[in-house]
């Protein structure tokens, strides 16, 4: 009776871990968990933006437009070809949204912060797909910051913040306009 107990505990938790694992959301990106369906036709469209320019380089973008069966989602993808690599970040159309709003708090914050009297401060949206944009102040000088990735060459950087506010921009008025034809 004792080991009917016993057994029977194991199977509850074994059984409610294994559901519970299953039902966790994906930590991957948007992009990621939207193609990685299995046993339907994946169709990919790109709609090139033009180059963000940043203060080292200009950094590639493009609406990419994912059709998975009878699925459409739309994604902002900003790309840092590095003396390695490339490094691509893919921004669902949700997060565009928020990204927008959290660029306009940063600003005021910007307007404020460059008043310290720290000797470096650092301030930064990470939006649900990773992506970091913000800004950092050292010396009295702002530089604004995207970073695609953790890997290398995926820092960009900017001398003021209209960049990342119209890329950001052209990116959401571009899926607006897909999204209507």
């Amino acid at each position: 009776m004792k080991n009917l107990k016993i057994v029977i505990l194991l199977i509850t938790v074994l059984t409610s871990t294994l559901v519970l694992s299953q039902t966790q959301e994906s930590k991957e990106s948007k992009m990621l968990d939207f193609v990685s369906k299995k046993g339907i036709i994946i169709k990919f469209e790109d709609f090139n933006l033009p180059s963000v320019k940043s203060t080292y380089s200009n950094c590639e973008s493009k609406i990419r437009k994912i059709i998975s069966g009878s699925e459409i989602k739309y994604f902002l993808q900003i790309s840092n070809k590095g003396k390695y690599n490339s490094v691509t970040s893919s921004i669902a159309y949700e997060d565009i949204v928020e990204i927008q709003k959290a660029l306009v708090a940063l600003q005021t914050q910007a307007a404020q912060d460059i008043l310290t009297k720290a000797d470096y401060l650092e301030n930064k949206f990470i939006s649900d797909d990773r992506l970091q944009i913000g800004y950092y102040v050292n010396k009295n000088k702002i530089v604004w910051y995207m970073k695609l990735d953790s890997g290398s060459d995926s820092t960009i950087f900017f001398k003021t913040y209209e960049p990342l506010v119209n890329a950001f921009k052209l990116g959401k008025e571009k899926i607006i306009f897909l999204k209507q034809q």
